[in-house]
Parts: C-alpha cells; sequence; structure tokens
C-alpha cells in the first residue's frame, strides 16, 4: 500500500472510531461539575447535557469537577473558539492540589483566522512538569464536536484525540521518574486570556472586537479502571482500553499522530536541556 493510500485508509478508520466514541452517552453538567469562576459566562443548559465558557476583555470563565478521581478513562468533547481565536487559551486538565501536585494538560492554543490551533500536552507529577509535547489536529476543531480523552492507568497515561493515541506517559518508577499514582485529582477546564504567550509567543494579540469568545462541552464520561483485563486486544475500542499496552493498530496510529503532526517534542530539545535529556527521554 502506498504512502497515500495508508493515510487515507487510516484516515477513514479514525473517522469510524470518532463516531463510535462520539454515540457514547455523556454525564450531567449539573450533577458532575462546578462552575468556579467568570459569573454569566460560563453557562450549562440542555437539562445539563451542554456546558459553555465564554470570555471577554474582563474575564474568562472555568469550570471543575464535583468529584475526585484516581485512575480511570475521562472523555469530553469540544468544539473550540472559532473563527479569530488569537491570545486565547482553552485548557481541559486533571489536577491534584498543592505546591507538589500531579497534573495531565490539554491545552488548545489559539491562533488568527485560518491558522490552525496547538494542541499544548504535558505532565506534572510532584509538582514538576517541563514534559511539552505540541501537535498540530487534522481538522478543524471549530467547526464539530471532537472527542478529547485521557486514559490514566497505573502503568500509563496516554491521551487520545477522537479515539487517536497522539501521546502515551509511561511508568518509569524502575528508573527513577516519578509518575503520579498517589494523588486524586478533579477534572478542569478554562477559557482564558494568555495572549501575552499563547499565539507565536505573544507577539499576535487577542482580537477583542471579536469577543466574546465560547467554547462548547457535551457528553462528559468518565469509565473506572477494571480489575480484569478485557478480553479484546486493542485499547481504544468499547473496553479495549483497559489493555496494559497499545495494540498493533494503536501504535500504528500514534506514530502516524507523531510523525507528521507533532511540532514540539521536549525529549529532542537539546538546546533546552544542554546537562542532557530528561531521563525519561532516554
Amino acid at each position: 500500500m502506498g504512502t497515500s493510500s495508508f493515510h487515507q485508509s487510516l484516515l477513514i478508520s479514525m473517522a469510524v472510531l470518532a463516531t463510535m466514541v462520539g454515540s457514547a452517552v455523556g454525564g450531567n453538567f449539573y450533577q458532575d461539575f462546578d462552575l468556579t469562576w467568570g459569573g454569566q459566562r460560563a453557562k450549562i443548559f440542555g437539562g445539563g447535557q451542554m456546558l459553555t465558557l465564554s470570555l471577554d476583555k474582563t474575564s474568562g470563565s472555568g469550570f471543575q469537577s464535583k468529584k475526585e478521581y484516581l485512575f480511570g478513562r475521562i472523555d469530553m468533547q469540544l468544539k473550540l473558539v472559532a473563527g479569530n481565536s488569537a491570545g486565547t487559551v482553552t485548557a481541559y486538565y486533571l489536577s491534584s492540589q498543592g505546591p507538589t501536585h500531579d497534573e495531565i494538560d490539554f491545552e488548545f492554543l489559539g491562533n488568527v483566522s485560518g491558522d490552525p490551533y496547538i494542541l499544548h500536552t504535558n505532565v506534572f507529577t510532584q509538582g514538576k512538569g517541563n514534559r511539552e509535547q505540541q501537535f498540530y489536529l487534522w481538522f478543524d476543531p471549530t467547526k464539530n464536536f471532537h472527542t478529547y480523552s485521557i486514559i490514566w492507568k497505573p502503568q500509563h497515561i496516554t491521551f487520545l484525540v477522537d479515539n487517536t493515541p497522539i501521546r502515551v506517559f509511561n511508568n518509569g518508577e524502575n528508573r527513577g521518574i516519578p509518575f503520579p499514582k498517589n494523588q486524586a485529582m478533579r477534572i478542569y477546564s478554562s477559557l482564558w486570556n494568555a495572549d501575552d504567550w499563547a499565539t507565536r509567543g505573544g507577539l499576535v494579540k487577542a482580537d477583542w472586537s471579536k469577543a466574546p469568545f465560547t467554547a462548547y462541552y457535551r457528553n462528559f464520561q468518565v469509565t473506572p479502571v477494571s480489575s480484569s483485563r478485557s478480553r479484546s486486544s486493542g485499547e481504544f475500542g468499547n473496553g479495549d482500553w483497559q489493555s496494559n499496552a497499545l495494540d498493533a493498530s494503536a501504535r500504528r496510529r500514534l506514530r502516524w499522530v507523531q510523525k507528521n503532526f507533532m511540532i514540539y517534542n521536549y525529549c529532542t530539545d537539546f538546546k533546552r536541556f544542554p546537562q542532557g535529556l530528561p531521563t525519561e527521554c532516554k
């Protein structure tokens, strides 16, 4: 199979998977979340099935889960700020509290109209981050809802977009690398003004004539980690994610994303780490 044919078939299979994930029954935002800041800029409607966050020149907005979670799969569908979103950041992440907190991050860095969003990921352990990987997406995240997922298990953390793995952070405690496994975390999301750094390092500022900027959320779902392995071999369909390793298909999709859409990887940034790359990169 040629490279273009492989990419085409891969995109078709990813679209099918995205449809499967999109049909999942979501939770209820009234029951599961508190609107924590931004006043009326954060809203829940549709009987608790839809949530929006807005940002204007005065303030952004945010919400957090009522519950804390220790391991599991977190799914949320988002439709990001459309048009000129330069200077805005939509953050969706898990975090514990305190100076030695753990954190698992999705951040969507806005851009001027026609330029792609940057998906920024990071993992904090015991208060230390600096593990950034950044990606372009293979679709326009402002046109439709897409599913962004975190699988957090004692063995690894996997970031997924429409059920396609984009990043895996493995437990390297046997090599002296801290791993988030002891602190329960809440789910947080916020839409805020970061035009001092978000777009081209702060060169492009937010255009407040386009405000309010609005992001949309639906189909939140938390699935606990099962104590028993799935009988299926894959990781990312209908319970297969309970397996402790990516199957061959998932590994191919991960390589495809990282080859074609990754734009920054801390593990290849030798200038940033002149004394040597972090241990998990070796």
